[in-house]
Formats: C-alpha cells, structure tokens, sequence
C-alpha cells in the first residue's frame, strides 16, 4: 500500500509538474510580459493546467472510471479544480496585494499549495476505489 501512494505521488509529481508549467507559462506571458489583469490571467491559466492535468492523471496516476461515470468524473476533476482554484486565487492575491510579494514568485508559491490539494482530493475522492 505504502509503495503505491509513493509511486503515485512521484508519477502525479511529474504530471502536476506539466500541468504548473503549462499554468506558470501562460501565467507568465499574459500576467507578467503583457500586462494583463493577473487575477483573470491566474484563471485562465489554472483552467487550461486542469485539461493538462487531467489527461495525464488518468493516462498515468489515477485508473479512470473506478468510482464514477465519465461525465460525473470530469465534473467532480472540474469541481475539486474549483476548489483549487479559489485556494489559488486567494493566496495569489494575499500574496500580491497584501504581502507585496513578487508576481511570478506569488504564482509559484499559490501553485505549490494546490498541488498538494489536488493529489489528495482527487486521490481520496474523485478516483478513490469502491468500497
């Protein structure tokens, strides 16, 4: 049991790992060299990180379809990456507005954070085997 969860947690790594950069690239074009509102740019490009995410998740880390139909299991990815993406937003602006904390560092540290709320809430609830 134990080899399993590293094993996945190692494999999710690597895919979370894609998924922030996919996140952090579009981030860092659109916030940081063009300007745009940093708030609606951090949405973006946590919703286009999730497509990313998810793909690769069920390809690779989690066994689709153990728990869930497909339309209901992309809708709980999506609900879960909801979640994730207030908890980004949030700590985005505290870290920018309230902490004076660089952009791209202040991305960087909000991705960090969701991260490890996605593995486990996708690991315990969206992909979690039948009981």
């Amino acid at each position: 049991m134990r080899n399993v969860l590293s094993k996945n947690i190692v494999k999710y790594f690597f895919v979370g790992g894609l998924a922030a950069f996919v996140n952090l690239s579009i981030f860092f074009f659109f916030a940081k060299l063009l300007n745009f509102n940093y708030i609606a740019v951090g949405a973006a490009a946590f919703l286009a990180a999730t497509l990313v995410n998810y793909a690769l998740s069920v390809k690779h880390v989690f066994t689709s379809g153990v728990r869930f139909g497909k339309k209901q299991e992309v809708l709980l990815v999506y609900t879960v990456s909801l979640i994730g993406l207030i908890i980004d937003t949030g700590v985005l602006f505290t870290c920018v507005d309230i902490l004076n904390i660089e952009l791209i560092a202040s991305k960087i540290i909000a991705t960090g954070i969701v991260f490890f709320w996605n593995y486990f809430a996708r690991k315990h609830f969206v992909f979690k085997a039948k009981l």
